[in-house]
C-alpha cells in the first residue's frame, strides 16, 4: 500500500512502549562509558554529583509533566515555550534541540560501531556506523509502533541489565552474594583511600559537568506521548515514577560500582568502571557482557534520537518554524521528511567524524554540549508563566502540579545558570569552550528567530501534529494543543 499525506501524527503507541521508554531514557550510554572519569575526579564524591544533576532532572521534569499533562503535543517545551514566551523561544530551542540529537545520532553510531568491529573486524567501522543508522531509520520509517516495538526491547535490556548489576553488586558489597569472596569490595572504600571528598569539595561541581550530559534524554516520554492513545496518563506516570527512576539507576548503580573498588583502582581508568566492578567479582567475560550492555544502550539512543529530532523537526514545521514538509505525514502517520532531513544530517556528521575529528566534528559536539542545560532553563522559564495561563484558562488540567511552585521553579532556574557559570571556569575538561561554543551557535539561531518575528514570518498555527491545527490568538491555553 502507498503512502500517502495524512492530516498528522498516529496514537501507535502502546502502554508498555511508554512505560519502557520512560524508563530508558533516563539510562543512556553515557552512564555506562563516561562514569569513570567523574569517579576519578570526585571519588565517592562522585555520589554527590549524580544526587544533584538528578534533583535537578527531578525537578525539570516535574516542571515539563506540569506543562505536557495538560497540553501533550509532539514539540513537548519547544511548543509550551512558543506559547510562553513568544514565537522566538520556541524557534529557538527547538532547533538547538534538534541540532543536539542529530549531532548524538554521529556520537551514538560510532561508539555502536567500535563495539561491533572488534566483534567482526572483517567489516570497517564506517560500514557497521553506516549499517546501524540504516536500520533504525528504517524502522523510524515504518510506523511509530515500530520505533516503540524496538524501543521497548532496548530499553528492557539495559533496565534488566543495570537492575542485576545493582541487586548483584550490593549483595556483594554487604558480603552475602554466594560464591563471590572480593577482598576489595565493602563500604569503606566510600571513605577509605583519602575520605569521601579526596580531591576537595569543589570536585563535586566538577563531576556535574562530567555526569550532566548523561542524563538527557529523560524528556523524550514527554514527546513520545503525543503519539499515545492517552497522552495525559503517560505524561503524568513517567513524571511521577523519575524519581526512583533515578535513584536506582544512577545513584544505586553508581554507588555499587564505588563500593565494589576503591576509587582510585588502576581497572576504573583501564576498563571502564562497570566493567572494573563485574571483574571484580570474578564474573566471566564481563567486558563482552558489558560491551553488549553498551552497544544495546548506544542502538536505544540513536533509536530515540532519531525519532525525537523528527518529531521536534515536524512540530517545528507544524508551526511555520521549519520547512511545510516536514509537518507532512505518511498515511502511517511517520513525517518521512522530517526523518530524512534528520538522518542525512547525521550521516553527514558522521562523515565529519571520520575525516575531520578534531576539528569539524569535535566543534559540532562542543557547539551542541550545553544544549540541554538550555534546554532545562527554557522549561524553568516556561512554566513560570504557562501555570498561570492555565490556572486562568483551564486549571482542570493541572493533574500535575510543580511543586512550591514558584519557588522551586526560580531555585532550579539559578542553579541551572551557576552550573554554566561553573563551566565557564573549567578548563580542565572543556567546559569554557562548551558553553562558549554552545552560546555562539545558541545566539546564531536566536537571532534568525528575531529576524523571522519581525519580518513576519513563522506566524503559522500551533497544533498538536495528531489533527487540526489551532489558531493561535494569543489568549486561550487551548491554543497549544487541540487533540483532534
Amino acid at each position: 500500500m502507498t503512502s500517502q499525506p495524512t492530516s498528522g501524527l498516529q496514537a501507535g503507541l502502546k502502554n508498555r512502549h511508554l512505560s519502557m521508554i520512560a524508563i530508558g531514557g533516563v539510562i543512556g550510554a553515557g552512564l555506562f562509558v563516561g562514569s569513570s572519569s567523574g569517579i576519578r575526579t570526585a571519588g565517592p564524591g562522585i555520589l554527590l554529583s549524580y544526587a544533584l544533576v538528578g534533583t535537578l532532572v527531578v525537578l525539570v521534569m516535574r516542571m515539563l509533566g506540569e506543562m505536557s499533562a495538560a497540553n501533550p503535543t509532539s514539540g513537548s517545551f519547544s511548543a509550551h515555550a512558543d506559547r510562553a514566551l513568544g514565537r522566538w523561544a520556541g524557534f529557538s530551542i527547538g532547533w538547538l534541540y534538534w541540532f543536539f540529537w542529530v549531532v548524538v545520532l554521529a556520537v551514538e553510531a560510532t561508539a555502536g560501531a567500535t563495539i561491533l568491529e572488534g566483534w567482526i573486524p572483517a567489516v570497517p567501522q564506517w560500514a557497521w556506523a553506516l549499517i546501524v543508522m540504516m536500520v533504525l531509520t528504517a524502522t523510524n520509517l515504518v510506523s511509530v509502533g515500530s520505533y516503540g516495538e524496538f524501543e521497548f526491547w532496548f530499553a528492557g535490556i539495559k533496565v534488566v541489565a543495570i537492575s542485576a548489576f545493582v541487586i548483584i553488586g550490593a549483595l556483594a558489597v554487604f558480603g552475602i552474594l554466594p560464591g563471590v569472596d572480593s577482598d576489595k569490595a565493602g563500604l569503606s572504600n566510600l571513605t577509605d583511600h583519602g575520605g569521601f571528598l579526596p580531591n576537595g569539595p569543589g570536585a563535586i561541581l566538577t563531576g556535574v559537568l562530567l555526569v550532566v550530559f548523561s542524563f538527557m534524554g529523560s524528556e523524550i516520554a514527554t514527546l513520545a506521548a503525543g503519539e499515545s492513545e492517552d497522552p495525559q496518563r503517560a505524561v503524568t506516570k513517567s513524571t511521577n515514577s523519575i524519581i526512583w527512576r533515578v535513584a536506582v539507576f544512577y545513584l544505586g548503580s553508581i554507588f555499587v560500582v564505588v563500593a565494589l573498588l576503591p576509587w582510585n583502582d588502576p581497572s576504573i581508568k583501564e576498563k571502564g568502571s562497570y566493567v572494573a566492578a563485574l571483574d571484580s567479582l570474578g564474573i566471566a567475560h564481563a567486558g563482552q557482557i558489558m560491551n553488549f550492555i553498551v552497544l544495546t544502550s548506544v542502538l536505544s539512543c540513536l533509536n530515540s534520537g532519531l525519532y525525537t529530532a523528527s518529531r521536534m523537526a515536524f512540530s517545528l514545521g507544524q508551526r511555520g518554524d521549519a520547512p511545510k514538509a516536514f509537518a507532512r505525514t505518511t498515511s502511517r502517520g511517520v513525517p518521512l521528511a522530517a526523518i530524512i532531513a534528520s538522518v542525512v544530517f547525521g550521516f553527514v556528521a558522521v562523515f565529519f567524524n571520520y575525516k575531520f575529528p578534531d576539528s569539524v566534528f569535535l566543534f559540532l559536539v562542543n557547539s551542541s554540549g550545553a544544549v540541554a542545560l538550555f534546554v532545562w532553563l527554557v522549561i524553568c522559564f516556561s512554566q513560570l508563566r504557562m501555570r498561570k495561563i492555565i490556572e486562568r484558562e483551564s486549571p482542570e488540567k493541572l493533574v500535575v502540579r510543580m511543586w512550591l511552585y514558584p519557588y522551586l521553579t526560580w531555585a532550579t532556574a539559578a542553579l541551572i545558570v551557576f552550573v554554566l557559570g561553573y563551566m565557564l571556569t573549567d578548563t580542565e575538561h572543556d567546559g569554557r569552550e562548551t558553553v562558549l561554543l554552545s552560546l555562539l551557535v545558541a545566539a546564531v539561531v536566536l537571532a534568525i528567530a528575531v529576524v523571522r518575528q519581525r519580518t513576519g514570518r513563522g506566524s503559522a498555527a500551533v497544533g498538536d501534529g495528531r489533527g487540526t491545527d489551532a489558531v493561535d490568538d494569543g489568549d486561550d491555553v487551548n491554543d497549544v494543543v487541540k487533540v483532534g
